[in-house]
């Protein structure tokens, strides 16, 4: 009997697709640039109905061009079209500055989940890539389970605690820009560190080898 075809793309494949990495990165965040500009150019709702549209049309282009789903975005489809659909059913823009929170929550789920059962979710995503000891995909997974933990918490803060004695408009537009612009910032910046904390565990002739193997591609 044939072996039926898996159609879930991990992270790790998803991001072995043959299109340059801006590309990827620029259609990674297509979603929330036409949320950013939907809100600036309309209102909230109007941004959390096109969100929802493009987080959708991103996975049915995945599917599409690779036969594949990948897993982030699956995650992000559901968490947004639940969310962002109570958003437009009760006209309660509350529940879309959830999702953020619920996603980050997830992802914090399932990597420090990973490490609960002694697995690393980050050294799956990153293996290839990477030679490190096992401790250190250890730390590392306990470093990002926290730091996605946090930023779900961040999130509600600015989102339902932070200066409550502004209007409403103005709390939903810091919410927004936080949304965009601090998570983003945060997540690059301790990207950067995590980056630092390995850099000397590397193995030169792993990395040798690992741009090697690019220029043959």
């Amino acid at each position: 009997m044939p072996k039926a075809e898996r159609i879930i793309l991990s992270p790790s494949e998803y991001k072995e697709m043959p299109w340059p990495h801006f590309m990827k990165a620029l259609f990674d965040f297509f979603p929330l640039i036409l949320f950013f500009a939907a809100f600036k150019l309309y209102d909230i709702y109007v941004a959390t109905a096109i969100a929802i549209a493009a987080t959708f049309l991103q996975v049915v282009y995945v599917r599409i061009k690779y036969r594949r789903f990948e897993t982030t975005h699956i995650i992000t489809l559901v968490v947004i079209s639940f969310f962002g659909g109570l958003t437009l059913f009760f006209h309660n823009d509350a529940f879309i500055m959830w999702k953020p929170s619920v996603v980050n929550w997830i992802f914090s789920a399932i990597v420090l989940g990973s490490v609960a059962v002694n697995r690393s979710v980050i050294k799956t995503l990153m293996g290839k890539q990477l030679d490190l000891p096992d401790r250190i995909w250890h730390r590392l997974s306990i470093a990002w389970g926290v730091f996605f933990l946090a930023m779900g918490f961040l999130n509600m803060y600015v989102a339902f605690y932070y200066q409550l004695d502004l209007p409403d408009e103005v709390r939903r537009e810091i919410w927004v820009n936080f949304k965009v612009f601090w998570m983003l910032g945060l997540t690059l910046l301790f990207s950067v560190g995590q980056m630092f904390f390995i850099a000397k565990y590397l193995d030169p002739e792993t990395l040798d080898k690992s741009e090697n193997t690019k220029e043959v591609e």
